[in-house]
């Protein structure tokens, strides 16, 4: 009896979380605000043109948000004195795209008033910003609504960080409903944005990690000083070769072992993972078509549809 009140609770779960994926729809605004995907990719393109950088941004910025509490929005709260929000946290202090969501959504909000959520236009940045880096191109199946809730211990918790291992990785994005070709693929975003330098020191001191190689170490031991970490705290590209595209270099940079962070490096440390690597370092189209599923994929973890959450006024901070 208490098997069969497990299993029945399992499947009402299940069945839930299954409800609410299905109610994401392409074209979700197509009747009440047909204009709002292509508002926010005019804002996005053109904050990409004037930086590219914010490109990355954008991309990071929807990983951030759904890989915490579901891909509702909560990362774009600001934090206040009395309630310090994901945005506090030490591993998003360098997220950046904030203020080109506050433009998008008050440019929808100007087309159609409270209809189009901020989580949405998260994940329509995101997807905007991957067609003017890479070329490409992939539906958003949109509905989702906004969270209600943004603490600053809850990133910590969720995101994988510089510093994992591979099993680290794995264990990280396993619990998100995400396999290990999402993990490798997605990892690819890695071509495009910037790291400081201590997210990756810990390879540079007090010994260069020997698994860089040499003449790449070189070139950030002169861009990141001991004296400097700890003060200026440099960044560089993650990708040296083509830092601004969103392409398959990053897999040859993972290859040739000219990748920045410890977590890029372990891809290397499995047969499965390596030969994942081994073949998007060749086949970019491929990688880019795959990049678009897993992005896809990613948008649908733990969304708030239907009645649940709320269609915040302003991103930055609950109605």
């Amino acid at each position: 009896m208490k098997n069969q009140k497990v299993f029945v609770a399992l499947f009402i779960v299940l069945s839930m979380v299954a409800a609410s994926m299905a109610q994401l729809q392409v074209g979700f605004y197509s009747k009440t605000c047909p204009t709002a995907e292509s508002i926010v990719s005019s804002v996005v393109n053109a904050a990409i043109s004037a930086n590219a950088g914010i490109g990355a941004g954008l991309i990071r910025l929807h990983f951030h948000d759904c890989f915490v509490r579901g891909c509702d929005g909560s990362v774009l709260i600001a934090p206040t004195s009395s309630n310090p929000t994901e945005r506090s946290s030490p591993i998003n202090l360098s997220l950046r795209g904030f203020d080109v969501i506050d433009q998008a959504k008050a440019q929808v909000e100007a087309a159609c008033e409270g209809v189009v959520s901020c989580a949405d236009i998260v994940a329509f940045a995101a997807r905007d910003s991957a067609a003017k880096l890479g070329g490409i191109s992939y539906s958003v199946p949109s509905g989702r609504r906004d969270g209600l809730i943004s603490s600053e211990s809850d990133p910590l918790q969720n995101l994988p960080q510089f510093n994992f291992t591979l099993a680290q990785l794995q264990s990280t994005f396993s619990a998100k409903g995400l396999n290990l070709n999402d993990m490798v693929v997605l990892s690819g975003a890695h071509s495009v944005g910037i790291a400081h330098c201590s997210s990756f020191t810990n390879r540079l001191y007090p010994t260069v990690d020997p698994t860089l190689n040499p003449s790449f170490a070189s070139g950030l031991l002169s861009i990141c000083p001991s004296s400097d970490i700890t003060t200026s705290n440099p960044t560089t590209n993650l990708d040296y070769q083509t830092p601004n595209v969103l392409d398959n270099k990053y897999y040859q940079d993972v290859l040739t072992k000219r990748v920045l962070l410890t977590s890029d490096e372990d891809l290397t440390k499995s047969a499965p993972a390596l030969a994942l690597v081994t073949t998007y370092a060749v086949l970019n189209s491929a990688w880019g078509d795959l990049f678009a599923l897993s992005m896809q994929k990613m948008g649908k973890i733990g969304v708030l549809t239907g009645t649940a959450g709320n269609i915040r006024t302003v991103c930055s901070a609950f109605n």
